[in-house]
């Protein structure tokens, strides 16, 4: 690789690094502008529409479920794509809590990243929540099934990674 495309790959790889960071605060602050515009433009949001103000209607309502929240990124990790620069992928692991009701509901989390470079600025192209459990501070994970507030889904995490299953069929616990 010559100079000028190393420099670009170390420049794309810190700006990347950035967005989990504002997403994270723009969500815990709820500066809305700020949190939709980590996403690309003509964000796609599917059946909810198209574009940041689709975004936008989609999760302001779901920030409401929940008083205060505090993401704390624990990990990142960003592979540029080796065919087309304006591109990448990403896993980010994150520890969420939030504040529902009485409630303080802690989440480990993985989010799924897609990204892409538009006019010089790097943006979330997709981003995909997985986690492994939501449950009050004050219980376990399994004693609540690691479902323990509906604001949160069914976890997915560890049986989504590829190699979980094989991994453990190979000595026949699963």
């Amino acid at each position: 690789m010559d100079l000028a495309t190393r420099l670009d790959r170390i420049e794309s790889q810190l700006a990347i690094g950035q967005l989990p960071i504002r997403y994270a605060l723009a969500v815990d602050s709820r500066d809305l502008d700020g949190w939709v515009g980590c996403f690309r433009p003509d964000v796609d949001m599917g059946r909810h529409g198209t574009g940041r103000e689709a975004l936008r209607a989609y999760i302001e309502p779901q920030l409401r479920t929940f008083r205060a929240s505090v993401h704390q990124i624990c990990g990142h990790r960003v592979e540029l794509d080796a065919t087309d620069p304006d591109r990448a992928t990403g896993s980010v692991y994150c520890r969420a809590e939030h504040e529902v009701g009485d409630r303080w509901i802690v989440m480990a989390i993985r989010y799924r990243d897609d990204y892409v470079r538009l006019d010089g600025d790097w943006y979330f192209s997709r981003r995909r929540e997985q986690h492994w459990y939501a449950a009050d501070i004050t219980e376990r994970p399994q004693a609540v099934a690691f479902h323990g507030w509906d604001g949160s889904g069914k976890p997915a995490l560890p049986e989504a990674f590829p190699t979980w299953a094989s991994f453990w069929a190979q000595d026949g616990t699963i």
